[in-house]
């Protein structure tokens, strides 16, 4: 059985891909539920977001390079800078 192709998200203005993902998108991504993109970050296991006011984002790059890096626990990925 083979898994569906994840969601790409789109920039709905010009149909690219979109340079910062919110939770949902993040999830979809990944192939989870928000709740479960939140307590992998709350563990340090995903990515930290970029606040920006009161919106939390993801640099696509960023977690593109996780994924290719085959997503390890952040704190000891070389990947995020802290």
């Amino acid at each position: 059985m083979s898994l569906p192709e994840p969601v790409r998200p789109r920039d709905p203005v010009n149909g690219t891909r979109a340079a910062l993902l919110d939770v949902a998108a993040l999830a979809a991504l990944l192939g989870l539920s928000t709740r479960t993109v939140r307590r992998l970050v709350d563990a340090g296991k995903c990515p930290p977001p970029v606040r920006l006011g009161g919106c939390v984002r993801w640099p696509r790059a960023t977690i593109e390079a996780w994924i290719a890096d085959g997503c390890p626990s952040c704190r000891k990925w070389r990947g995020v800078a802290r």
